[in-house]
């Protein structure tokens, strides 16, 4: 029983010592959003500020279209998200429960386009972008993630525990596809739905590399990229840029907050599938 109560005692030790080291870059974030250029180029390495300002966040709120970029950033997430979900959902369905020509090795080969960096479409999807037209169009940033292999492969596995029978009774019973995908399919696939939005949501709220190749213009920037406003080529007003980035965090956070349970199933759903 003691050695038991001691093993604990350090779980928990390393448990808050990770937890710390993760708050750390956080935290200082959050009080450098608080301090003038002055303050912190004078001491840098202080946590706390000397000063307590809210010149950050006036600048960013005053000195820049911070709101268009954030529903910029809240069309984006959002549009991508159910597109995912719809798109995962439907191509897991169908490799779940339909035989067709060498289904097996078309979902091998989704499967081995989960190992390609994202780096190497980059001008792939670039030029398709560009042809269609949609260049520096937030449209250019949705159109290349409607599809995202992580999704297909999370719901074709989840799909496959449900099963097969209640499928069929519904074609007795005159269901269509499409019914049994929306009446069946969708309600069994809750859990899986919650972690692929919420790792979806994620991504695409924090994707940076996509709107630096894809957007030109200032009005139609999103959020990550955003932080580039409030830096030139000598030097970055860190308390605009820190209080910018604490805003950022936010819809993440509360999202978090919300789903918590979700988010932590999902984590363990991916990782047992």
């Amino acid at each position: 029983m003691e050695k038991r109560k001691t093993i604990h005692k350090i779980e928990v030790a390393v448990l808050l010592t990770i937890a710390v080291l993760v708050l750390i870059p956080y935290v200082w974030m959050i009080m450098t959003s608080f301090k003038t250029s002055k303050d912190y180029l004078m001491h840098s390495s202080s946590l706390w500020p000397r000063a307590w300002t809210l010149e950050g966040y006036k600048k960013v709120f005053t000195g820049s279209p911070f709101f268009k970029w954030f529903l910029n950033s809240l069309l984006v997430t959002g549009s991508i998200t159910t597109i995912v979900i719809f798109t995962s959902t439907m191509a897991g369905f169908v490799f779940a429960k339909y035989n067709f020509w060498h289904k097996e090795v078309w979902f091998a080969v989704i499967l081995a386009t989960m190992m390609v960096p994202s780096q190497v479409t980059m001008i792939p999807n670039f030029l398709i972008v560009l042809n269609l037209g949609l260049y520096n169009k937030l449209t250019a940033l949705i159109v290349p993630q409607m599809v995202r292999m992580f999704g297909v492969f999370l719901c074709r596995q989840a799909i496959e525990d449900i099963p097969d029978s209640l499928c069929e009774a519904a074609k007795i019973d005159g269901a269509s596809d499409f019914m049994i995908y929306r009446k069946i399919i969708l309600p069994n696939l809750k859990p899986t739905i919650s972690s692929l939005g919420i790792f979806t949501a994620l991504a695409m709220w924090n994707d940076y590399l996509n709107p630096l190749i894809m957007l030109n213009d200032v009005e139609n920037m999103t959020l990550p990229i955003a932080m580039n406003y409030f830096a030139n080529q000598y030097t970055a007003d860190m308390g605009a840029t820190m209080a910018a980035a604490t805003l950022m965090t936010l819809p993440m956070l509360i999202l978090f907050l919300l789903f918590q349970r979700q988010f932590i199933e999902g984590s363990t759903l991916s990782g047992i599938k």
